[in-house]
């Protein structure tokens, strides 16, 4: 056989595989279980919302999507942002547009924010997105959104070990990781789910660190993939627009 036609024997045989490992990979991440919506920071606007102009919290989803249209803006995806206290201010840390509002929370306690470790996603001036656990956090990085929540559902590419797997503590469930090609991934659970599975699910998507957002009380907005919920009375919310033409 002519060294040519191997070479394109080989090259076929090469793209062959290749497809089978993406489709594979399609396969096994494909949950129906899960909302799923990807964003690349670099390209799309993503912002945290907390307080409107007239500093006023916008608790539902509702009121940041008419906020944000009157400021000829469209609401493409949102979704609650992080844990918060019953005045609903952020319990962690919240930094909006290069500003520190509320300071990193290191302190110990009980409940899922301070089940260790807890820890920060955050967007960098540059739009460059990261995950931190919160003891290694430094805002050096030059930070201009950040929202603390806890626990971290994936660590290094490892779930957390406190997580069981057939674990009966069932809830709605939220969380943000960070995919190979550094786009952002956000997803929710369309029914009760553990956290374990929660974890799983973004590992096999390759986020070698994902945060959770929060549970029960979580709200997603994603029209296109016809999920569309704009209740909510939440602190920090994660929202992505457009500008309208």
């Amino acid at each position: 056989m002519k060294k040519k036609n191997v070479f394109i024997l080989i090259s076929l045989l090469i793209l062959v595989a290749a497809g089978i490992f993406v489709y594979a990979q399609k396969v096994k991440v494909k949950d129906d279980r899960f909302i799923t919506y990807i964003i690349d920071t670099e390209k799309q606007e993503m912002k945290l919302y907390w307080r409107n102009d007239k500093n006023e919290n916008f608790k539902s989803l509702q009121n940041l999507k008419n906020w944000l249209e009157k400021n000829n803006k469209t609401l493409i995806f949102a979704m609650n942002g992080g844990m918060y206290k019953q005045d609903n201010s952020p319990q962690g840390l919240f930094i909006e547009n290069k500003k520190s509002i509320t300071p990193l929370n290191i302190s110990s306690g009980s409940g899922n924010f301070y089940l260790k470790p807890n820890g920060v996603f955050y967007i960098t001036i540059n739009n460059l997105p990261a995950i931190s656990s919160t003891a290694n956090f430094n805002d050096k990085w030059k930070v201009k959104y950040a929202t603390q929540s806890g626990p971290m559902l994936v660590i290094n590419g490892k779930i957390h070990t406190a997580f069981k797997e057939g674990s009966t503590n069932l809830n709605i469930r939220n969380g943000v990781g960070i995919l190979p090609n550094n786009k952002v991934v956000f997803v929710m659970s369309k029914k009760k789910i553990n956290f374990y599975d929660l974890a799983n699910y973004f590992k096999s998507l390759g986020c070698k660190n994902a945060l959770y957002l929060d549970g029960l009380v979580s709200r997603t907005y994603l029209p296109e993939q016809n999920w569309i919920q704009t209740d909510g009375n939440f602190g920090v919310i994660i929202g992505v627009t457009k500008s309208k033409p």
